[in-house]
């Protein structure tokens, strides 16, 4: 292995990002993408420990195939949207070559944990899911679980703030958005994985702060990362992106749904998302939040929340920390969520806080 770590989509927001915090911590990186110019501009600005790889996805695949033992120590993956790219880049490392992605589709992220086995044999550790989408809530599941026998009931809220530079939204999350609305909804109930309508379950949250904000279910990486944290029998995830006026959950949503498997409009209607320009502003809410309920047979119930600032700056956060981690040799073969590996405090040690209620004794809710 070469010492290095390999960022693919470098020049967008989130490699960029990250490819600043490794550069500034000493770590060897490369710069993987599709434009040389942009490439080369990011790199002007990192310093002298810096190499560009400029080329298709197809050829950038190809490359790291090719490498076997000269692989990089680590490759990061902010190349979206996942459902098409997480599996072929983690199925690319060469043996021994190390994965860390910030996806938080369900797809993409089952795609990554169904490889743990043939990580294992190959002596590698995959991380999917290494940003506020899926730590943020999965670090409160794990912390709620410590100690405690297995639950009946966990819902999880994410609750995301992100400051906005006015840039487009993007080919990478307009294609996430697609997926999700492609996928459907999903959660966990008697204990299988089941479908449901996508932003089902709608609660109002209240934060810390006194922030009301109304959450909806989906399908999502948090909710497998939840369901493997507590192997409850009945899991939702939500989050603050999911549509939940009655008129959208009941109406719009099932005719688009309806609408976006007709050939080629997926494809159009995420070409159209991907042209919108988000208005430039700051943060809507001064912390981004992840909150999980979680129930047990005997009545009691914990909530727990952790606190984040901006939701883009802690996944930049995480990713360059898990790949600094893997980079020093640290984590057993295998595939996990980030959590899962390096427990809760993964996100403490990024700086956020996660603070744990009481255990009371209530009326047992539903997940159905």
């Amino acid at each position: 292995m070469t010492n290095e770590i390999w960022i693919m989509g470098a020049t967008g927001r989130s490699g960029g990002a990250v490819a600043a915090r490794l550069s500034a911590a000493g770590i060897p990186v490369v710069l993987v993408g599709r434009s040389r110019e942009r490439l080369d501009a990011l790199a002007a600005t990192l310093g002298d420990s810096v190499r560009v790889i400029a080329g298709s996805f197809e050829s950038q695949l190809k490359t790291l195939e090719s490498l076997g033992l000269d692989g990089p120590r680590v490759v990061v993956s902010t190349v979206g949207p996942f459902a098409e790219t997480s599996l072929r880049v983690a199925s690319a490392c060469p043996a021994g070559t190390h994965y860390v992605d910030i996806s938080n589709e369900f797809s993409a992220v089952e795609d990554i944990l169904r490889l743990d086995a043939r990580a294992k044999s190959r002596g590698q550790v995959l991380v999917t899911g290494a940003g506020f989408g899926v730590l943020g809530t999965e670090g409160v599941v794990v912390r709620l679980c410590e100690g405690q026998p297995r639950p009946l009931r966990v819902r999880v809220d994410a609750i995301a703030s992100v400051a906005s530079d006015g840039e487009r939204v993007g080919a990478a999350l307009a294609g996430s958005i697609i997926e999700v609305m492609q996928y459907g909804g999903r959660e966990v109930r008697s204990g299988r994985l089941v479908r449901s309508a996508t932003s089902s379950h709608p609660e109002r949250v209240t934060t810390p702060d006194g922030d009301i904000m109304g959450t909806g279910g989906g399908a999502s990486g948090e909710l497998l990362a939840a369901w493997n944290a507590s192997d409850a029998d009945e899991v939702v995830a939500a989050s603050i992106a999911a549509p939940t006026s009655p008129l959208m959950r009941r109406v719009a949503l099932p005719a688009l749904s309806v609408l976006i498997r007709i050939p080629g409009v997926a494809r159009l209607l995420g070409a159209a998302i991907a042209r919108i320009t988000l208005k430039e502003g700051p943060m809507a809410r001064s912390a981004s939040w992840g909150h999980a309920r979680v129930e047990w047979a005997d009545g009691r119930i914990r909530e727990g929340w952790l606190r984040a600032g901006d939701g883009s700056d802690f996944t930049a956060d995480v990713i360059a920390e898990v790949a600094r981690r893997l980079y020093v040799g640290e984590g057993a073969p295998g595939a996990y969520t980030p959590a899962a590996l390096f427990g809760a405090e993964l996100a403490e040690s990024v700086g956020a806080q996660i603070t744990v209620t009481p255990a009371t004794i209530g009326e047992q809710t539903h997940a159905h």
